[in-house]
């Protein structure tokens, strides 16, 4: 694998704390350590890699998914747990710029579709993710920010044909979310959930669809075959006739060479309290259960969650060592004292970071390689993968499968192109987070 970050972040360290991981116990997959045949082979066991494996082996296609570490250890296991809308960073004038009107509306719906889709298959499946959250409040940290806010209110109905619900100050503490916030929005689509029971649980329904899914199993060379790829681990191989990459972050410059320079892995930290009682959630002024983020570039996401826990959550450090992780631990915590004061005394034994991922579209892609035509690849979706990359692994096992059940704009279709810098491209985030930093003040 050619990797562009510090070993440190693609080994168990930054996980040593995470708080999903007490949440859930069976057994591993197990490690490929033959050579064997699939009609088609997927790279990563995470929510994209997982929804493409139900929706194939639900066709009757022979599928094999290969994970390096076990299913949703990777950023489906470790995320805030936000099903909501998201997954661009182009604002609704550049896509319409890019893409046309329609086209861009096209793809602001399947941002709601993506987070309908979960709720359907959640449903569906019958599983208990520790739902909760009716839609998502973004919060004003600045005046001028919920003036913003005012106005996108006419623009989220005619869009998505709900009610928005507009929070002055006094309305938020009203609300049980007090704090030093301006006012708030409230989008009456997604909900919070553990993402580590969900990706599990997509695990089990992939395997009981007829999928067969290795883990530890890291893909060390992917190999041109004439008819389709061949992929090699250190103890087997897979030979497949397509083949689909469902990385994201975690992706590899080489696996296939087509992904070289056409992402960006960037940290996200998150911690998470002991249990509240409801002396101190009171004391606060935070009581309720609505997920939330705020409006600076750098924001901050949190959320009470139902065993009275309080999860809190921000973009971590630009470098990916050991140290910068540990360092990152005290600035989060600085973030969450400033934020919630009446909370400085309570403990956050729970710690941990992982990678979103851009790319230079700033759209989400989905869809077939150009001049591959085996393969496939589905990755890039800005922090808001559990929504998104359920619906591109699924949109694009339609894809292979010849069927248009789902929206498939131009926005997810168009390749990514290649960042400048090679190895050196994370070098760009520095001036850019300096610049979000500036803009947030």
């Amino acid at each position: 694998m050619d990797r562009i970050c510090d070993p440190f972040a693609y080994g168990d360290g930054p996980l040593d704390t995470c708080f999903w991981s007490e949440t859930v116990s069976g057994e591993p997959s197990p490690v490929l350590d033959q050579d064997i045949k699939a009609d088609i082979a997927i790279i990563g066991a995470g929510f994209t890699g997982l929804s493409a494996a139900i929706r194939l082996a639900e066709a009757g296609r022979k599928v094999v998914v290969l994970e390096a570490k076990q299913p949703g250890w990777g950023a489906s296991g470790r995320n805030g747990g936000f099903c909501c809308l998201g997954g661009s960073k182009l604002p609704d004038a550049a896509l319409k710029r890019k893409f046309g009107a329609s086209e861009a509306h096209e793809y602001r719906l399947v941002e709601r579709d993506a987070v309908n889709l979960v709720d359907k298959m959640i449903t569906s499946l019958g599983i208990d993710v520790d739902r909760h959250s009716d839609g998502e409040t973004i919060l004003a940290h600045r005046p001028k920010d919920f003036t913003e806010l005012e106005g996108e209110v006419s623009q989220l109905s005619q869009l998505y044909g709900v009610e928005p619900i507009l929070h002055s100050q006094p309305d938020l503490a009203h609300e049980g979310m007090a704090g030093g916030f301006h006012g708030g929005l409230t989008i009456p689509i997604g909900f919070a959930l553990n993402p580590k029971k969900y990706v599990l649980a997509l695990t089990d329904a992939a395997q009981k669809a007829g999928a067969t899914i290795f883990g530890d199993s890291a893909v060390t060379k992917v190999r041109s075959a004439p008819t389709g790829y061949v992929l090699d681990t250190d103890a087997g191989s897979v030979q497949c006739q397509k083949l689909i990459i469902a990385t994201n972050g975690y992706s590899s410059e080489d696996l296939p060479d087509w992904m070289g320079g056409r992402f960006i892995p960037a940290q996200s930290s998150v911690l998470v309290t002991r249990p509240l009682s409801l002396e101190e959630r009171e004391s606060q002024g935070w009581t309720s259960y609505q997920m939330a983020y705020d409006t600076r570039n750098l924001l901050h996401y949190f959320r009470l969650m139902p065993d009275g826990r309080f999860l809190f959550g921000m973009r971590g450090g630009l470098a990916t060592s050991e140290p910068v992780h540990h360092r990152i631990r005290r600035e989060i915590r600085r973030d969450f004292e400033q934020m919630f004061p009446a909370w400085a005394h309570v403990d956050t034994p729970h710690y941990w970071s992982g990678f979103v991922c851009f790319n230079l579209n700033l759209t989400p892609f989905a869809g077939r390689v150009p001049e591959h035509p085996d393969l496939y690849a589905a990755f890039a979706y800005h922090g808001n993968g559990v929504a998104m990359g359920s619906y591109c692994g699924t949109v694009v096992a339609d894809q292979i499968l010849g069927r248009e059940t789902l929206r498939h704009p131009q926005a997810l279709q168009t390749p990514p192109k290649r960042f400048p810098g090679g190895h050196w491209r994370r070098a760009g985030m520095w001036p850019a987070y300096l610049g979000y930093k500036l803009m947030d003040l």
